[in-house]
């Protein structure tokens, strides 16, 4: 079991491209799908609030930060790259060894709103540590925005987290994926990371927070579910809803719903197999929008996977779109009508 949940994680360190020779070629679309070709493997992806601007994960072995300009459906590697800046905030992250540009490999992403167009980006990274880094995104009305590194939190020993989201006191709330049992761990301050009760899950993903810290919704990956976890209240209260498939990350919705993404085949292991030997018959990638006050789910996205997109994680709103990233060594994004 140990190296089946391992596998998982590391996925993307394997490679793909000979499953996807035409992906790179060009980049039309397939089926109900069309492409924003660019950023490699963006396992994750977050809007900066109110601006033309998308951050993805390129979740590769030397993985990079894109950002990504909607309205000329473009894309740009800006971390680690020759412009890379580092303005360490040693009073909030003192326990930070400093910044690590080698072995740099992006996984989750959660982006904090902040005020005057400064806001607050954290990333799991995998690679040469295990930590979350943070950066600072300041958007500029004329140019693209400029990203910051100032921080990192490690990892405790022995926890690989995947995905991670902003708590409303400044804190952090990570996934630590693990099969059967998984947790989630909060951070506020200092080194040490709690684990939350009552986060005990079969393979936690994907994370999101309510507005007022009191709820978590967690990505059940191995029970194929949407969880809904209270926080910091006397009482654990826990209740969740059944989807269609793994669901891998959450994204909040303009209509306050959420984006459960993930992907499904006949088994667990047809995943694997997916990815590992181009062997996709009956791998799909799903998207599903959950209703977090009724606990209510609809499927919304059922995408057969193909040569040039193998498997999505996540989805998010962009305009009268709903663009999907995903992994398997692809240079695109998947693109696909409002529903």
């Amino acid at each position: 079991m140990k190296g089946y949940v391992y596998c998982l994680i590391g996925l993307i360190s394997l490679n793909y491209s000979q499953f996807l020779l035409g992906a790179s070629e060009d980049c039309l679309g397939v089926g109900e799908a069309n492409f924003l070709c660019g950023p490699v493997s963006p396992e994750d992806l977050v809007q900066i609030p109110a601006s033309s601007w998308v951050v993805a994960s390129g979740m590769e072995d030397d993985g990079h930060l894109y950002f990504i300009d909607t309205q000329q459906q473009r894309s740009t590697a800006v971390y680690p790259s020759m412009q890379s800046e580092h303005r360490m905030d040693t009073a909030k992250f003192d326990n930070c060894p400093g910044p690590q540009i080698e072995g740099f490999r992006p996984h989750g992403l959660s982006l904090v709103a902040g005020n005057n167009g400064v806001h607050t980006l954290l990333v799991v990274r995998h690679g040469s540590r295990e930590a979350i880094e943070v950066f600072e995104i300041t958007e500029s009305p004329s140019d693209s925005p400029k990203l910051t590194w100032i921080g990192c939190v490690l990892a405790p020993t022995g926890v690989a987290f995947n995905s991670v989201v902003g708590t409303p006191e400044g804190g952090l709330a990570a996934t630590h994926f693990q099969l059967p049992t998984g947790y989630v761990y909060e951070w506020s301050g200092g080194s040490d990371w709690s684990q939350v009760p009552g986060s005990e899950t079969e393979g936690p993903n994907g994370i999101e927070i309510s507005d007022d810290g009191k709820w978590l919704y967690i990505a059940g990956w191995g029970s194929q579910s949407l969880i809904k976890l209270s926080r910091g209240q006397s009482e654990v209260t826990r209740s969740s809803v059944k989807v269609s498939h793994h669901i891998d990350n959450l994204r909040w919705s303009i209509d306050g719903s959420l984006l459960a993404a993930g992907h499904i085949g006949a088994l667990p292991s047809s995943i694997f197999e997916c990815l590992n030997e181009g062997e996709c018959v009956g791998v799909s990638t799903r998207v599903t929008r959950v209703d977090i006050n009724n606990l209510t789910a609809r499927q919304i996205i059922d995408y057969p996977s193909n040569r040039s997109f193998l498997l999505g994680t996540v989805a998010i709103e962009v305009e009268d779109e709903i663009w999907v990233g995903g992994i398997g060594g692809a240079n695109r994004i998947a693109r696909f009508e409002y529903r």
